[in-house]
């Protein structure tokens, strides 16, 4: 069946897709949806990106967007109804999130898969992630939201790993002393598009009926 959306391949619990996925939701896109198992990953999805990770946004121009930073803002450069691309606070918003890519990144996949990186212990993972958790905490002393009274791109693009940090260990996240930050990841824990950001989808396969999103 030919679709007339955007082709999104997209893995449920993958933070990164996870962003790109709200992203189309804040945008009030629709695009066909392929759900990718990572240990099975459709010829049809690495003919277009070699790489294999997703997300991966085949565009119907033909154009591909490999890069779940590069969907964010594509998304909502169509339309960006709730205004997460505020100009004022974008390249702020930018560095907020490159932080979140790099630096803290790299000590959530140590801290999550410690038995594998023996160096130090899981204890001292967390610790080295709790410095961006910090700055996220002094931001949101004085605002709901990162970067002031509204949602931005910043809030869409870190909350999914913050999030995986928590579930490592949800009694010793919600035993640190970030207030603020437990609360806004409950909100964004509630919020009605991350709900469906995370409705359960079966695996594509060649043949199967087309999967909107959101439906």
């Amino acid at each position: 069946m030919t679709s007339s959306l955007h082709r999104l391949y997209s893995f449920r619990r993958c933070p990164y897709a996870m962003r790109a996925r709200l992203s189309v939701l804040f945008a009030g896109l629709q695009v066909e949806l392929r759900e990718v198992i990572l240990k099975n990953k459709p010829a049809e999805m690495l003919a277009i990106s070699p790489k294999g990770t997703v997300p991966v946004l085949q565009c119907l121009d033909g154009a591909v967007i490999e890069e779940s930073r590069e969907i964010m803002a594509w998304a909502l450069e169509q339309q960006d109804p709730q205004g997460l691309l505020d100009g004022q606070v974008l390249h702020q918003a930018n560095a907020l999130v490159e932080q979140n890519d790099s630096e803290f990144k790299y000590w959530l996949d140590r801290y999550k898969y410690a038995d594998r990186h023996l160096q130090m212990s899981q204890t001292e993972y967390r610790q080295r992630g709790e410095a961006f958790l910090q700055v996220l905490e002094a931001l949101l002393t004085k605002n709901p939201f990162l970067l002031g009274p509204n949602a931005t791109i910043a809030d869409i693009g870190i909350m999914p790993f913050v999030r995986q940090f928590a579930h490592v260990d949800r009694d010793a996240f919600y035993n640190l002393p970030y207030p603020n930050l437990q609360l806004w990841l409950k909100h964004w824990l509630e919020h009605p598009f991350f709900l469906q950001t995370m409705t359960r989808f079966q695996p594509w396969q060649e043949g199967d009926d087309l999967v909107v999103f959101p439906s």
